[in-house]
């Protein structure tokens, strides 16, 4: 079978279902690639042609996300360890020993944790807009924020309207030029999962685990200067929640990091998969095989 065909699949781990999109030679370099919220692997459908003759790819999707199983929140607790837990999960079924790393919004702190967790496996990392550094957090986590320090009801219903198709296309959109790049079937199939029963609740249950993440902030940046992966940062500029401060902080731990800004939004790849993709090609020839 040609190895760049992209092959849709499903394993359990931890007696849940995990999706993932795997595409390109098993014996070549793998690249893992994690997505953020509220989208799935599907964000990665075009880079993946771009990468995968001659990378071995695998993007799962998050549990409770995309085609990933998603327990009810009262059934399963939704923290970013749990996430992690099934991607560490999932590497470890398929023997994977090393990789890359492709982080972008909710894929950072759960790649971030992956690295930390397994630093003998990170041949280098790749943030898209996948923030680490507390000056990347815009304006627009203040509400968020607010939930951390008072998780009270009124406080968590006022988050409720993150998950409406109107904010699900405002993230699309926002900071995007030539709107006719984006794709409809992106954030069209990112609303039509956020809209299943009782998903809005999962979802809240995660905007109070962040914290978690920024918590964890000083423990990537240790590792980030304890180890030092090669690491490029290809940032939408006009990200309205993740900064480009945040792209640049790399640079104080990493000071050979790469960091290139795209003229868009949250969602770059929609808009400059071939620019970025380009980028993360020549960024990948670097790494150890």
């Amino acid at each position: 079978m040609n190895p760049n065909v992209i092959k849709y699949q499903k394993t359990k781990v931890y007696g849940l279902n995990v999706f993932y999109r795997e595409s390109g030679p098993k014996n070549a370099p793998t690249l893992l690639l994690l997505h953020g919220y509220p989208t799935s692997s599907h964000m990665y459908r075009q880079l993946i042609p771009m990468l995968n003759n001659d990378y071995h790819v695998i993007a799962p999707d998050l549990i409770g996300f995309g085609f990933s199983d998603a327990p009810h929140y009262k059934e399963f607790n939704y923290t970013f360890d749990n996430l992690t837990k099934y991607v560490q999960g999932l590497i470890d079924q398929l023997k994977i020993r090393r990789f890359a790393l492709q982080v972008f919004d909710y894929g950072a702190p759960v790649g971030y944790r992956l690295a930390v967790a397994n630093p003998e496996k990170i041949t280098g990392i790749i943030s898209q807009n996948g923030n680490a550094y507390e000056e990347g957090l815009s304006d627009g986590w203040n509400p968020i924020k607010k939930y951390w320090e008072e998780p009270t009801e009124a406080n968590r219903n006022n988050l409720r309207s993150l998950s409406t198709a109107e904010t699900t296309h405002w993230q699309y959109f926002t900071g995007v030029t030539d709107k006719t790049l984006v794709a409809p079937e992106s954030y069209s199939l990112d609303q039509f999962l956020l809209d299943r029963k009782d998903n809005g609740e999962l979802q809240l249950d995660l905007f109070k685990d962040y914290a978690t993440n920024v918590a964890l902030y000083p423990t990537f940046h240790e590792y980030f200067r304890e180890h030092q992966p090669p690491l490029l940062a290809v940032w939408g500029d006009k990200d309205p929640f993740f900064l480009p401060a945040g792209a640049k902080a790399f640079k104080k731990d990493l000071p050979k990091a790469t960091v290139k800004f795209y003229d868009t939004g949250h969602f770059a790849l929609e808009t400059h998969v071939n620019e970025i993709g380009a980028e993360i090609g020549r960024f990948l020839e670097t790494l150890p095989k």
